[in-house]
């Protein structure tokens, strides 16, 4: 009777310790956590004026909170700097919603390079800056859902439209990509790690307004 017991107490600790290590390893990677209105460790980056950044309520989305993007002939984003294992977290996840899109853009020009919504991955290239690389994704105003091109200002930047057109204006819209896939596809290289994350809506080569909202942003180990 003494062996069954302790047999059984055993295979409990086991059961419990495993199914630990489980939901350990299927832990989500938070990035963005604007729902408990939070903008922890997201620095501004301005290249022109600034984009105004706010958390605001939305009762039409599922979060009871998500940040605000407003850009008027305006150029900021803001970054995460943080090291993330593609190995153990190679998902990214994000939301987003915006209502109108920009007209009359060539977006693979200098004078067409703005998008009103845009999250992107950053490697950084050390001490070798110029090396650094990043990975957009955006919602396109001319390019078709699919496609990918180099930055205009710099071919260390690729640009993947994963929304474009009109058809979702208004919608929260919400993605799940395979980063680890995505930059093997796109920059032609195996990564295991990124070195942060940005978004950012811009509109100063346009010279027209958006208004962007996005939802939490987070890193998993299952789609």
């Amino acid at each position: 009777m003494y062996k069954k017991i302790v047999a059984t107490t055993l295979a409990l600790i086991f059961l419990t310790i495993s199914s630990s290590l489980v939901a350990a390893e299927n832990q989500d990677l938070p990035i963005g956590r604007f729902s408990e209105g939070k903008l922890n460790n997201w620095d501004v980056k301005e290249f022109s004026s600034k984009t105004e950044y706010k958390i605001v309520s939305d009762s039409g989305s599922d979060q009871n909170r998500v940040l605000e993007a407003n850009s008027n002939n305006a150029a900021s984003g803001l970054f995460l700097e943080k090291r993330i294992d593609l190995q153990k977290t190679p998902y990214l996840h994000w939301s987003w919603r915006t209502d109108k899109l920009y007209s009359n853009l060539d977006e693979s020009k200098k004078s067409g390079d703005d998008f009103v919504a845009r999250i992107y991955l950053l490697l950084d290239g050390g001490l070798f800056f110029w090396k650094t690389r990043a990975l957009n994704y955006v919602w396109s105003s001319s390019f078709s859902q699919g496609q990918a091109w180099p930055n205009p200002f710099t071919a260390n930047a690729t640009m993947l439209a994963v929304e474009s057109g009109e058809k979702n204006l208004g919608k929260w819209i919400h993605y799940s990509r395979n980063v680890r896939e995505d930059l093997k596809k796109f920059l032609g290289k195996e990564v295991r790690y990124i070195d942060g994350v940005a978004l950012m809506t811009d509109s100063d080569n346009a010279g027209q307004q958006a208004t962007t909202y996005y939802g939490d942003i987070y890193f998993s180990k299952i789609p």
